[in-house]
């Protein structure tokens, strides 16, 4: 019988390598039994970001692990699943060994997608909206190339070190306890401003804020989705013609 692969998936912020060593393993265990629940019918899985909490490609090196995630991926794409990778701020240095390997699509700025009929508005969500501000500032110095190049002058033991901290530091200072009122949540100021300005899409995919969210915007058309985070709500979107929705694995 051939498989039907007639839905799309999208999920962020794994931050693999976070936690403990046997955290961040039952952590990928989790993701790797979705991503083999989902095989058999998906026909794209969109990865909104930070799926590793610290990541930095040097030319003949990458961080060791997640080989179980690895495996999976590899065989969903010779599969014919096609993977889509959003670099987010804890893995904006994502360079080419993805593209390489798995045959994934790169993207460091948010995109639109037409699928099912439907315009799908993605992005990772980190330094959008009127918030972020020291960030925003941040992200302009490690996207410049000369960056990279200096950072891939230091050995990698010593760099991954140093990633690891800066991403434990980011995690503390970034983490959200939920939120009581919508119009002060960024990206829905972000979604409402878009929509003010340019044709609306009919859905607004991010991560980054790590709280599952479902909001209608006050266009009475858009839905404005935050994908949440895989060491608590273990949540995704799941995309078909009959519409989107989102899930809990």
């Amino acid at each position: 019988m051939t498989e039907e692969r007639n839905k799309i998936y999208f999920a962020s912020d794994f931050h693999l390598g976070s936690g403990s060593l046997p955290e961040s393993k039952e952590r990928e265990r989790k993701i790797v039994q979705w991503l083999e629940k989902i095989r058999h019918d998906a026909s794209e899985v969109f990865l909104v970001g930070d799926v590793f909490d610290y990541w930095f490609e040097y030319k003949e090196t990458i961080p060791k692990g997640y080989s179980r995630l690895f495996g999976t991926i590899a065989s969903m794409a010779d599969d014919g699943v096609q993977f889509h990778f959003f670099t987010g701020n804890h893995d904006i240095w994502v360079r080419n060994y993805f593209e390489e390997e798995f045959g994934m699509k790169i993207y460091t700025k948010p995109q639109i997608f037409e699928r099912f009929g439907k315009k799908i508005f993605v992005g990772h969500g980190d330094g959008l909206g009127p918030s972020d501000h020291g960030y925003k500032l941040l992200k302009g110095v490690l996207t410049n190339p000369l960056a990279k190049w200096l950072f891939a002058r230091i050995h990698p033991n010593t760099g991954l070190a140093i990633m690891r901290m800066a991403s434990k530091s980011s995690r503390m200072t970034g983490r959200e306890e939920g939120i009581s009122d919508m119009s002060k949540e960024w990206l829905v100021n972000f979604c409402e401003t878009y929509i003010s300005k340019f044709e609306a899409p009919d859905y607004f995919v991010f991560g980054h804020r790590h709280i599952p969210i479902s909001h209608h915007l006050s266009n009475g058309k858009s839905i404005y989705f935050n994908l949440g985070e895989w060491w608590q709500s273990c949540s995704y979107l799941e995309g078909s013609q009959e519409g989107f929705v989102l899930k809990f694995s």
